[in-house]
């Protein structure tokens, strides 16, 4: 890879709304540009060699802008005197697996993951830990204060991607053959998988596996029914068992079952729970605060002790390796394993591991998850607040509900505000990385669902918040 050669000032200003709590996200040409990029990789080499670092692992996504992002990032790490591995187009979950299979002591995607088409950013962690809120706002500080190391460092273009699959398919050993589906959306998961899939025995067909940046299909985002509509449709044209898809940057899953009904996240974790637990009972399970109560009482069900966290990929991973849990993830399809793997959020992975649980149990996905409650529930729910008021309304509504005392009321403030009752229950937390609140509710039944519903509706009118239904 040829770096820039620009000569760039001794301090930097950015934009202060791509400074976000897991990582950097902006506009491209206008709050991100090549130049932030430069300083976005001075900043974190400089805090990486503080660390005792030297090394570290950079790739990129599909998205057009992402190549000159990189070269000008790993020229901010060069000039910290760093050794940097390039390994080029790529998935983000390869950067991780590059650092840790080569035991280096950092990595940085390039990566504009599941955002807006006008968007592109910088995904930051270090071996043994993650990278985000505080120390993302440390960053921005030290280089506007123009507080660097400086060295010069090397880079070296590795190929990873053969060794990164080998790893994949090692972690199948189903004695079925499957009948699968893949939509990769034009993420940059397209080569990997194209790879892998020639690897795995069984039937599979591919859509969208071409890299392209613009997304010309549809929006990369599995977490949204309307982009998994495709991946259902090949699904039932093909027979498939299952249809997997990915986001841009492949560190979150979707998945569809032979019928082509959705399975999120959440009872997803459920199916990975149950294999778990055989090998790691009464292990912590982490789970966020938007997942269902299936998922909690499941884990609980089969031994294991569930978690519910704060949302967010870097917070997850933070209070999995704190608790040494096997099994972490998140109802937006961030699922990391540390059992037999490294405990990053790998959707390539986890598809190999729901296929290996699929092929060796002989049953359809639909009747692994048969057995759990049938709930009533909304979709994640995002909506526009003023920003000034985005954190205050949480501690509002649970102010309020305190004093009302109601025995029958449980409430968990670790993120926003969790309420659950005997209808079940809803959820109101700020989000991270844009002035919105996300809401999500979940009943026994429709009737406790509409109870729950107008609950929420009534707290936020009390708040000066419409309701969002």
């Amino acid at each position: 890879m040829q770096t820039a050669k620009k000569t760039f000032a001794a301090t930097h200003i950015f934009d202060q709304s791509i400074l976000r709590e897991y990582d950097i996200r902006g506009t491209v040409g206008n709050t991100l540009k090549a130049d932030d990029c430069y300083f976005i990789g001075r900043g974190f080499g400089t805090i990486l060699k503080r660390k005792g670092g030297t090394t570290i692992a950079v790739g990129y996504d599909g998205r057009e802008s992402s190549p000159e992002f990189a070269e000008n990032a790993i020229r901010g790490l060069m000039d910290c005197g760093l050794t940097v591995e390039a390994i080029g187009l790529g998935p983000t979950p390869m950067a991780y697996f590059t650092m840790k299979s080569r035991g280096l002591d950092a990595a940085i995607q390039i990566t504009g993951s599941h955002s807006p088409l006008s968007y592109n950013g910088i995904k930051m962690t270090f071996k043994d830990q993650s990278f985000f809120g505080a120390d993302i706002q440390k960053l921005g500080k030290m280089v506007a204060a123009g507080d660097f190391d400086a060295g010069q460092g090397t880079v070296t273009e590795i190929d990873i991607q053969d060794i990164y699959v080998d790893r994949l398919v090692a972690a199948y050993d189903g004695p079925k053959d499957l009948n699968v589906a893949w939509d990769n959306g034009n993420g940059a998961a397209g080569e990997i998988l194209r790879r892998m899939v020639k690897k795995l025995p069984g039937k599979h067909t591919l859509i969208y596996d071409e890299i392209d940046g613009t997304f010309p299909n549809h929006h990369p985002d599995p977490t949204v029914a309307k982009n998994l509509v495709d991946l259902q449709k090949l699904v039932k044209d093909v027979k498939a068992d299952v249809g997997i898809g990915f986001d841009g940057d492949a560190d979150r899953i979707g998945a569809v079952d032979g019928d082509g009904s959705i399975l999120w996240a959440d009872l997803l974790m459920a199916v990975y729970a149950q294999e778990v637990l055989k090998t790691h009972p009464g292990a912590y399970i982490i789970a966020d605060v938007k997942c269902s109560r299936v998922l909690f009482d499941e884990i609980a069900r089969l031994g294991g002790k569930p978690v519910m966290w704060i949302t967010g990929h870097s917070l997850i991973k933070q209070k999995m390796r704190e608790l040494n849990a096997p099994l972490a993830g998140e109802l937006a399809g961030h699922i990391c394993f540390a059992d037999k793997y490294y405990g990053f959020d790998d959707a390539i992975y986890d598809a190999v591991r729901l296929l290996n649980i699929l092929s060796h149990s002989g049953k359809s996905l639909s009747e692994l998850t048969a057995h759990l409650p049938k709930m009533q529930n909304t979709p994640e729910i995002r909506f526009h607040v003023p920003a000034e008021r985005k954190f205050d309304i949480a501690p509002e509504i649970k102010a309020r509900l305190k004093q009302e005392a109601a025995k029958d009321i449980e409430i968990i403030d670790i993120d926003g505000v969790r309420v659950t009752t005997p209808d079940g229950w809803w959820l109101m937390r700020p989000s991270n990385t844009e002035d919105a609140l996300t809401i999500r509710a979940e009943g026994f039944n429709a009737e406790g669902l509409e109870r729950l519903k107008n609950q929420l509706i009534d707290q936020l009118k009390q708040s000066g918040i419409g309701s969002p239904f």
